[in-house]
């Protein structure tokens, strides 16, 4: 399978074609290999799911084994920015490698991530002209509201999760994507986890799940 980006697949456990996918974006320092292991327990459930868990494009830049969507070395919001919308179009691009593979449209298409990865499915699950069927993000925030509200071109079903004890991306970062959403009047899910830190816990993994499945199996 060509692909843009070096990913860890999984494939369907049902052994037939993919029915649809699911694409998962790491978190700063991370890599494909670490966040495919949200897959362990959703493959019985998505039995016909595929999943892609690529690395970023680049090396992280303060973990050297890890791998980074953008570079936040820097903390200028506008730096920042810019390479995020480098990182997005590589992501599309990636979308639409996977789209070619798999023979499946964007409504057969859920993207999630965590932290970086968070950030960077949003922006492009709202640009994409396509409707994606969903996005589940875990523990991000929206990289710059200004910038994004002016670029939404489709609103695909979201599910926002972030844990209250997070010192790494603050849990005030979800209250203001609510904020914006609401603003905006587009209806998403979130939940605020209780007791949690920076990281996927067994009950995010369970809720996000069980959004998936409602919406890419009904």
């Amino acid at each position: 399978m060509k692909l843009s980006l070096d990913t860890t697949i999984i494939n369907p456990i049902s052994r037939n074609k993919p029915k649809n996918a699911i694409i998962l974006l790491h978190g700063y320092g991370g890599s494909g290999k670490d966040i495919s292991l949200l897959t362990v327990n959703w493959t019985r459930f998505l039995p016909d799911t595929i999943f892609f868990c690529p690395n970023g494009p680049e090396k992280c830049s303060i973990t050297p084994s890890g791998h980074q969507w953008f570079d936040l070395s820097n903390e200028n919001e506008k730096i920042i920015l810019e390479k995020s919308l480098i990182a997005e179009q590589k992501v599309t691009q990636y979308i639409d490698d996977i789209k070619k593979n798999c023979e499946l449209d964007n409504s057969k298409i859920c993207l999630s991530g965590f932290s970086q990865g968070c950030m960077i499915s949003i922006n492009v699950g709202l640009t994409l002209k396509e409707e994606l069927n969903c996005i589940v993000g875990f523990s991000g925030k929206i990289i710059n509201k200004v910038n994004l509200l002016h670029r939404i071109n489709s609103k695909p079903k979201i599910f926002l999760l972030h844990g209250d004890k997070d010192q790494v991306v603050s849990p005030s970062y979800l209250l203001e994507s609510k904020e914006f959403f609401f603003k905006i009047n587009y209806k998403v899910k979130t939940k605020l986890l209780k007791n949690c830190e920076h990281y996927i816990p067994i009950e995010a993994s369970s809720l996000a799940l069980e959004f998936i499945k409602r919406n890419l199996y009904k």
